[in-house]
């Protein structure tokens, strides 16, 4: 029989941290909005870009930034958001996961910045 190699524990606790990060459609949308218009942003520029408030969108920045989705950069008195690229690139297909593909292993501070 073969033996089944199951994803480790600190990688799954990893996975479900980007899953839960990315499963409001509103981030969703932040995160693309950011991603197709390849620039910094404050969170003016993306509530005027999107139908909901600024608090909101605050709230979801948070929680991207929180998982390093997105990085924030001071600026004056404002913040710029952008995609982070690095994190994406470590961002595993779930469908990949689920089907049992290899998954690489992760080491999040490979995808910190």
């Amino acid at each position: 029989m073969n033996k089944i190699e199951l994803i480790d524990r600190t990688t799954a606790k990893t996975y479900a941290t980007w899953f839960r990060a990315l499963s409001d459609p509103t981030r969703i949308q932040v995160l693309n909005l950011l991603a197709v218009t390849d620039r910094p942003m404050t969170v003016g520029e993306i509530t005027a870009a999107l139908p909901i408030g600024q608090s909101t969108v605050s709230h979801h920045l948070k929680i991207l930034a929180e998982t390093r989705f997105v990085l924030v950069e001071p600026a004056g008195t404002a913040n710029l958001y952008h995609v982070n690229q690095r994190r994406l690139t470590c961002f595993p297909s779930a469908a990949d996961a689920v089907m049992g593909h290899q998954a690489p292993q992760i080491d999040d501070n490979d995808c910190e910045s």
